[in-house]
């Protein structure tokens, strides 16, 4: 008993010294935003999965590229895009929890140097809490300056081929395609990290340890940053998923 006593004690200090040590902290420059004419972007969390809306109208802004200009243009008919990273076998494969392939997560996670990542993009006609009345949502004031540094974060993470994002095929849900993206998955480099540290680019601090499950991001986005989820609602969700 005095052996686990220890052992457990050891764990949670251990835990303790790495959240500290790997936290991000905030830009008082850029948040919270102080100017009035401030943009939300959305957090949207799946239960397994989070990912980031963004108003459509955003993309041909000041820090966006080659990339989100295409996309602005591509998704024309939708107010808001979804914008979601991940491994690139087991994020297409997995729909659903019900879809949840263990090989195909331990090879995502544990594979050495890490595995391709890839980008879907989901666009959005009507409110995000219409279209997924089942998830977690944040909304997320940031300032200008923030909303630029995010979408040059965000436009880094696209694969260019021509000079155009090289587009993989339908996504898993709604109107979506998914596209080549840079990045490494691996269990210290996951889709929540991915989503946590474009906010961190606009801004907000973050803390890794406990974004890695996207319970512990909502967490980190109440403790540090006062933000907090809207509830689910029991709708059914506008986007159909296979």
């Amino acid at each position: 008993m005095r052996l686990l006593v220890r052992t457990l004690l050891a764990v949670s200090f251990i835990f303790i010294i790495v959240t500290y040590i790997t936290a991000r902290p905030a830009d008082p420059t850029l948040y919270p935003p102080a100017e009035p004419d401030t943009q939300t972007v959305l957090l949207v969390s799946h239960g397994w999965h989070s990912g980031l809306v963004l108003p459509r109208d955003s993309l041909t802004g000041e820090g966006a590229g080659i990339a989100l200009r295409n996309l602005a243009t591509r998704f024309a008919a939708y107010d808001a895009l979804e914008f979601g990273w991940g491994e690139a076998r087991f994020y297409r494969a997995t729909p659903t929890l019900a879809a949840f392939d263990w090989r195909l997560a331990f090879s995502a996670l544990f594979t050495p140097g890490g595995s391709d990542g890839v980008i879907q993009v989901v666009g959005l006609a009507r409110p995000a809490r219409t279209s997924f009345p089942q998830a977690d949502i944040v909304r997320v004031p940031l300032s200008r300056r923030g909303l630029a540094q995010l979408l040059a974060r965000l436009e880094a993470s696209f694969r260019l081929t021509d000079g155009q994002p090289a587009a993989l095929g339908p996504g898993l849900y709604g109107p979506s395609l998914f596209y080549e993206a840079h990045g490494r998955f691996s269990y210290s480099n996951l889709c929540n990290h991915w989503a946590a540290g474009l906010l961190n680019a606009a801004g907000l601090p973050i803390t890794p340890v406990l974004d890695t499950h996207p319970s512990g991001l909502l967490a980190d986005m109440r403790w540090r940053s006062g933000l907090t989820a809207s509830a689910p609602s029991e709708a059914e969700p506008d986007l159909s998923k296979p």
